[in-house]
């Protein structure tokens, strides 16, 4: 045997037992929630047993959420280098506990969003066997969509498992058919104006820094304001959203409170920025570093955030089903015990310690190239994107929000890059014939002049002389030679199809295990 085949199999193996090491650990959460339910909870009365089981899947349906939907607050700041692995799930554990059990709320709506009407139900016994198959399977559609590398909405999916559920239950008249319009609304909407958001700040940080002859002292007038529009965004952003359940504020109160943090943050740090501007190169690299510390601060709100809200999607149907056990009955809204709740941040923590990293690397550095600056601009478009979605009753997926960032900063990166190319071969093809020389010291000035610059060197050009005569065809092979794909099309694709297919395939699943349920209870 060759000594290549050994290490093959010392490779393969040490993945093996990383694996296995993996599986271990969750399956020993899920085991402990089973023993604390049974043992803290009790198995009496007639759903005991039941709602143990529900707990159970419940810890997974958390670890799922952690390891897929985390990827979105911490990806692009990996991506960009901006901190490191174990840093961002550090950070991002943290704050998504601290998210959970302290702006959690203590009251969770039993039936997430309102898609189906509880009233449709016929017993209790059947609605705690539907929110048992919806937290299964939309746990399980989240768990397929890890391993393929897919970050999916956890909203989608578990709003997806209750219909499908839901009509299994009670039948097509169960279904609020209504809301649905507004799911399928935020598929488009979420991504589309998370892109172009994050693709009009980094824009604006192109046209005000990086295209400048003299990026430090541009950088020194411009960073201390972007960073005081971030701190306007999250500030207003965790109020509309991560403290929403413990903090009621307005609209107007919300933006009033966070321009007051906004205008102080660049008070405050324009001085320090100014200083450590004087340190830094004429470099794009350079101007990079200033955007660290704000991406950091970012991932770590982000997640707090995240953890205030979307544990609900892990811990809802499962307090949902301890209130029916406890009251017999099937409420609108229901009590999240704290035992519950510390299933729900415990179960997200350690799902994105164990496999968080495959979907943040996903997200970071799998779909486009990212540094801090693009980095920045997508943290931006979260919080932004949020808020105007909040003023004008859109409804918007993080997940789709963040990926659409990416895409978006992506896309724009591949336009201005091609733009480029077109310009520097017009260049060329005015200068048919002329000295290399003379070409190439063009080209020179060219690209260190500004944008505006560029636009009177061209029309210059263009004013004195002739364009060579070039076919369509040999115009058409120009620009294929000079196209850049920065965006990886074959991520675009897998992520889209998850998207559209999250809530029928989690809806199907549903429906089949709450029938596998209802025959093995009534074989």
């Amino acid at each position: 045997m060759e000594f290549s085949d050994i290490a093959g199999i010392e490779k393969a193996t040490k993945r093996g037992r990383r694996e296995s090491s993996r599986l271990g650990i969750g399956l020993i959460f899920v085991v402990a929630v089973m023993l604390y339910t049974t043992l803290s909870v009790g198995t009496s009365g007639p759903y005991g047993v039941m709602l143990v089981i529900a707990a159970m899947i419940g810890g997974y349906m958390a670890m799922n959420i952690g390891a897929n939907d985390v990827a979105n607050n911490v990806g692009p700041a990996v991506g960009s280098r901006a901190i490191s692995m174990i840093g961002a799930i550090v950070i991002a554990a943290i704050f998504e506990m601290a998210g959970a059990l302290i702006a959690g709320g203590d009251v969770v709506a039993t039936v997430q969003k309102g898609i189906i009407n509880p009233a449709a139900i016929a017993t209790t016994e059947h609605f705690i066997w539907l929110m048992t198959a919806a937290l299964l399977a939309g746990a399980i559609w989240l768990n397929i969509a890890t391993a393929f590398g897919a970050p999916v909405s956890t909203t989608h999916s578990i709003i997806g498992a209750v219909l499908g559920a839901g009509i299994a239950a009670g039948g097509a008249a169960a279904a609020n058919w209504g809301t649905l319009g507004g799911i399928v609304a935020s598929w488009v909407i979420s991504p589309v104006l998370g892109g172009v958001i994050a693709a009009g700040f980094l824009y604006w940080i192109k046209r005000t820094i990086t295209y400048r002859e003299d990026m430090v002292a541009a950088a020194r007038r411009m960073v201390p304001l972007l960073i005081g529009l971030m701190a306007f965004a999250f500030a207003t952003y965790l109020m509309l959203k991560g403290l929403s359940k413990v903090w009621k504020v307005g609209f107007g109160t919300a933006l009033a409170i966070g321009a007051v943090i906004g205008v102080l943050t660049h008070w405050l740090l324009k001085g320090s920025i100014a200083r450590k501007a004087h340190t830094l190169e004429n470099s794009k690299r350079s101007i990079n570093t200033l955007f660290t510390v704000p991406l950091i601060f970012a991932a770590a709100l982000l997640s707090f955030a995240h953890g205030a809200n979307d544990v609900a999607n892990a811990v809802g149907p499962l307090a949902a089903i301890a209130e029916a056990a406890k009251s017999g009955q099937v409420a609108s809204t229901a009590a999240i015990p704290f035992w519950v709740m510390m299933v729900g941040a415990i179960g997200i923590a350690i799902g994105l310690l164990l496999y968080g990293p495959k979907l943040i690397r996903t997200v970071g550095s799998e779909i486009t190239e990212l540094d801090q600056m693009r980095a920045f601009c997508i943290a931006m478009s979260a919080a932004l994107t949020v808020i105007v979605a909040s003023q004008f009753g859109l409804p918007v997926s993080s997940t789709h929000i963040a990926v659409g960032g990416v895409f978006g900063v992506g896309f724009l990166r591949e336009f201005i890059k091609q733009s480029y190319s077109h310009m520097v071969e017009e260049i060329k093809t005015h200068h048919a014939g002329a000295d290399k020389e003379v070409v190439e010291d063009f080209l020179h000035r060219f690209s260190k002049a500004s944008l505006d610059q560029k636009r009177v060197m061209l029309e210059q050009l263009k004013a004195h002389t002739e364009q060579a005569d070039l076919s369509k065809l040999e115009v058409k092979q120009i620009r294929r030679v000079y196209r850049q794909e920065l965006v990886k099309r074959s991520a675009l694709v897998k992520i889209v199809a998850a998207w559209i297919i999250t809530v029928p395939v989690s809806g199907v699943m549903a429906a089949m295990i709450y029938y596998m349920i209802f025959g093995m209870v009534h074989a």
